[in-house]
């Protein structure tokens, strides 16, 4: 990972960012991230935080944030909103779909948490449509040999499941953050992200975020990525110096000075 200077990010059209960690310190936006955000839309960057967090949890923010959509659930779930049409969703899975897949998940969290000591579902679990949450940092502490167990566990009933800096989430189905961003590009401006993935950012802070890491040429890590750095296969590109909301204002700064 090299320091964030070193970045010359080129013809960059928008910004796709984890939000827990990233965008937020502590569990809330800082007012410098927010800030970040706006400057980045002032200056024609679409921006488009893409998350673990449930639809519950991300609809006020969806329609507060100067963002262009949240993509949530690890890419399931599209929000948007516009003056016109107030909040919109979009579904990657179909309500049958869904509906099949929510009464699977409940029996595999009911079996996680009988059978893994300390193993709690997350405080916004109820908020969830197409996934499942065990939290090991939010709230309560997991050890990492009950993450690695409850990790297998989603696996073994046929799940996918990747660990955020908070959660650990599994589901049912072959979405990701990747095929996520880009879906939501496709349903948005009916553009090929594939086509044009050199011309956009994506900035993570944890071992779920490692797919975006792979396959975007400028991806960047907040500095508390440190964190993980043992477990990263595929470790972000840049890293900034600042951690958390304060290193996305730092990229976002980098990146607007780049552009000008």
């Amino acid at each position: 990972m090299q320091l964030l200077r070193h970045w010359s990010p080129g013809h960059i059209v928008g910004v796709f960012t984890d939000i827990d960690d990233t965008l937020t310190t502590e569990g809330a936006i800082t007012p410098d991230a927010l800030q970040a955000i706006a400057d980045l839309k002032t200056a024609g960057l679409h921006v488009v935080p893409i998350t673990g967090r449930p639809v519950g949890w991300s609809e006020p923010f969806a329609a507060s944030w100067p963002v262009d959509a949240i993509v949530a659930e690890n890419g399931a779930v599209g929000l948007q909103h516009t003056y016109a049409q107030g909040l919109r969703k979009l579904y990657q899975q179909d309500a049958v779909t869904r509906s099949a897949n929510l009464a699977r998940m409940q029996n595999v969290l009911s079996l996680i948490e009988r059978n893994v000591n300390g193993a709690e579902r997350s405080q916004d679990n109820a908020g969830r449509e197409t996934d499942i949450a065990i939290d090991h940092s939010e709230f309560t502490h997991l050890p990492q040999h009950a993450i690695d167990e409850v990790v297998r566990m989603m696996q073994a009933a046929g799940m996918t499941a990747t660990v955020s800096s908070i959660h650990i989430n599994g589901w049912f189905g072959t979405h990701s953050k990747l095929t996520g961003a880009r879906w939501i590009v496709r349903e948005l401006w009916g553009r090929d992200l594939n086509a044009e993935i050199d011309r956009w950012v994506y900035v993570g802070d944890s071992t779920n975020d490692q797919v975006m890491f792979e396959h975007f040429p400028h991806s960047v890590g907040v500095a508390n990525i440190r964190r993980f750095e043992s477990q990263l296969t595929h470790p972000p590109r840049y890293i900034t110096q600042a951690e958390r909301g304060a290193g996305f204002a730092e990229l976002a700064s980098h990146l607007l000075s780049c552009l000008r």
